[in-house]
């Protein structure tokens, strides 16, 4: 497995060795020997999303945050990583990579950093390891299409977007109202 260092500090792309031959495909889509162990895994989730859904910019700001493991096992999105922490070197910066059932990569985000996807395909699946259980209350969004973080949604894709996330407040209206998430660099040094 092939680790590769995102923009937003902390944040890790994933690209497995494929087994194929002539009855298939095998793949480990983690391996906790190519990085540390990442996290206890608390929850295991999956979406299914149709081609145009949105879903994000969604984050934990509730300490000690959300670490996410995220893959995609069926279909193909476009996967965004967003720093929200405030004092981060990186604060506002997002990357991108394309998750699907062919490469089957996958991204590590740290806690305080927000995860986002459009889905490329109908039937997307996504699947999340998380270090915390969902609690509802915890789970915050910053919107997606907020031009300030000029996150390059498909130009053919008409975005698809829960009414959450479609209220969901821009970075500079979440960061006046303290909603977004601390950097602290002891937990990044930690995380490597």
């Amino acid at each position: 497995m092939k680790a590769r260092e995102l923009a937003v500090p902390g944040a890790i792309a994933f690209t497995p060795e494929l087994h194929r031959d002539d009855r298939g495909l095998f793949v480990s889509t983690y391996e906790e020997r190519e990085f540390r162990p990442l996290f206890p895994v608390r929850q295991a989730s999956q979406s299914v999303s149709r081609r145009g859904v949105v879903r994000g910019v969604h984050y934990t700001a509730v300490s000690p945050g959300t670490e996410k493991y995220v893959h995609c096992p069926r279909g193909a999105a476009l996967d965004f990583v967003v720093d929200l922490r405030v004092g981060s070197p990186a604060f506002g910066t997002w990357d991108s990579v394309l998750l699907d059932g062919e490469g089957f990569r996958s991204v590590y985000l740290p806690p305080g950093v927000g995860h986002a996807f459009v889905a490329l395909e109908d039937h997307t699946v996504m699947s999340y390891l998380l270090s915390t259980g969902y609690v509802a209350e915890h789970e915050l969004a910053v919107s997606v299409l907020d031009p300030a973080l000029g996150l390059p949604l498909p130009a053919d894709l008409t975005p698809v977007l829960s009414d959450r996330d479609r209220r969901a407040p821009t970075l500079a209206e979440a960061a006046d109202r303290g909603l977004l998430p601390t950097f602290t660099p002891a937990t990044l040094q930690e995380n490597r």
